[in-house]
């Protein structure tokens, strides 16, 4: 047992007792990372320095027995998307390789107040474009559960970082599934909460109406702890819900008897057989402690990811148009003229999955296809999400897996972006509606770990922790360590 594998409130009394530092922890996470992240690369920047003067710093306001907070003095680590103040931003990309904030992201502030550690930045797919962290301009992440494999993406290094024991907890973002696919993949816990819950300024844009912030953990009751110390209204996002936050930890009773659960029988098509079963058998132990479930059909689940790739690659487009060479980021080298600054700049500067990206949004927006594509993939949205509306009127969550496979091998699909793209057609769906959802370790299937992802009414994000936890409680897949 390390110490990253006990549970917070421990942490939390044992600092309080004085039975452990926050230097302690501190040094156990940078031991992990030099043992383990040169064969997994879940790191693109470390902050081993600035993390030590900040551990020392609040060692010594231990001393004074002030009362602190549960996330006080834990290792953390934040996917490379969102900015942080002095510290390198790359978003995997080349473009950005030279970037030095001048600010924090929304959610870095609150995780200082927090008085959280920051352990450094973590890979991803370049600028979120993906879902096998492949694409990261800098080297791809690994599976710690089996290195031949992909940790799943676009926030691969954030789960795969976790699952190692290289950070008590990480952020992630999630644009159509990127932290519940790399949850699912590496055996934690990832939750993307309802668009607008978490703010996100600061946040790197790829897709505006679609990326959300969230938290990545060994467990449920820690996701819950984390969620409530980000969540809330910023004045700083104009897309930021201005909804009250509850109390989640309270939510955590364990107790399901009397829930709703629907099962899309879309949901069930085309997965692996043990994936499938690993599902049936969570149906099985929720039904054991009085929940009910009931299969429905969700219709328009088979457009959800033509309407994504339209959606998301257009805003991609645009959000990625202020990357041009001229206000930050990497610039060409003796350009001739204007023109040729943008173009080389760019041409240097992204890397394929991205450009793809770019033309199939500037294509979908272009004049004579934006009625054809963007705005009928616009309408396809509404109905996706009123699949969605119509089944919460009758249930509380929907249940199902959250990744049609596990983890599939390094360079198997990167030649082949319509396969990579059909593995987020259990997420996806969830990300359009603008609904929360929850991916918990339900099991395993030739040793690599199964992910069942638990969906809840917007902002009914304490329903899904509550039956993620009850679920928990009563198994122990959470607590199975990859062997590094």
């Amino acid at each position: 047992m390390t110490l990253f594998d006990l549970r917070l409130q421990e942490i939390h009394n044992r600092l309080h007792n004085r039975e452990l530092s926050v230097s302690d922890l501190v040094k156990e996470a940078f031991v992990k990372i030099r043992e383990y992240d040169g064969r997994i690369g879940a790191y693109l920047t470390l902050n081993e320095e600035g993390a030590m003067a900040e551990a020392a710093r609040l060692d010594d306001k231990l001393l004074t027995n002030e009362s602190q907070g549960l996330l006080f003095g834990l290792p953390v680590g934040i996917k490379d998307n969102m900015v942080t103040e002095g510290l390198r931003t790359t978003c995997a990309s080349q473009f950005l390789s030279n970037y030095d904030p001048i600010y924090d992201a929304t959610v870095v502030t609150k995780l200082k107040q927090s008085e959280t550690v920051m352990l450094g930045k973590l890979n991803m797919d370049e600028f979120a474009m993906g879902g096998s962290n492949e694409n990261s301009s800098f080297h791809p992440v690994r599976n710690p559960w089996d290195l031949s494999r992909v940790p799943g993406g676009s926030s691969g290094g954030s789960a795969a970082a976790v699952a190692a024991g290289e950070a008590y907890f990480t952020l992630g973002s999630d644009t159509g599934g990127s932290i519940r696919q790399p949850a699912s993949y590496c055996g934690v816990v990832g939750l993307k909460p309802t668009y607008g819950r978490i703010s996100r300024y600061g946040l790197v844009a790829f897709a505006s109406s679609l990326d959300q912030i969230g938290p990545i953990t060994k467990n449920v009751e820690d996701s819950a702890y984390v969620l409530q110390a980000i969540a809330g209204h910023d004045p700083k996002d104009s897309t930021s819900a201005d909804v009250e936050v509850p109390d989640y930890l309270s939510a955590l009773t364990g107790e399901v008897a009397g829930l709703k659960i629907a099962v899309p029988k879309e949901y069930l098509e085309g997965i692996e057989p043990q994936v499938k079963a690993a599902v049936l058998e969570v149906l099985r132990v929720l039904e054991g402690l009085g929940a009910v479930w009931e299969e429905v059909s969700l219709p328009h689940t088979e457009y959800a990811v033509a309407a994504y790739y339209l959606l998301a690659s257009s805003e991609a487009s645009s959000n990625l148009s202020r990357f041009d060479g001229v206000r930050y980021g990497v610039r060409a080298d003796n350009p001739g003229n204007l023109l040729d600054l943008y173009y080389d700049s760019r041409s240097q500067g992204f890397g394929p999955e991205v450009k793809r990206r770019i033309m199939l949004g500037t294509y979908a927006l272009s004049s004579g296809y934006y009625d054809a594509y963007y705005l009928k993939a616009q309408k396809v949205r509404t109905l996706i999400k009123q699949d969605f509306d119509q089944t919460f009127e009758k249930f509380d969550v929907i249940l199902g897996p959250t990744a049609p496979t596990t983890a599939f091998p390094l360079g198997s699909q990167i030649d082949d972006p319509l396969t990579m793209y059909l593995n987020d057609i259990l997420t996806i769906p969830v990300s359009l509606a603008g609904v929360p959802a929850l991916s918990v370790p339900c099991g395993f299937a030739d040793g690599l770990p199964v992910g069942l992802q638990i969906i809840g009414k917007p902002f009914d994000e304490s329903t899904i922790l509550r039956v993620a936890h009850a679920y928990e409680v009563h198994t122990d897949h959470h607590k199975q360590r990859p062997t590094l």
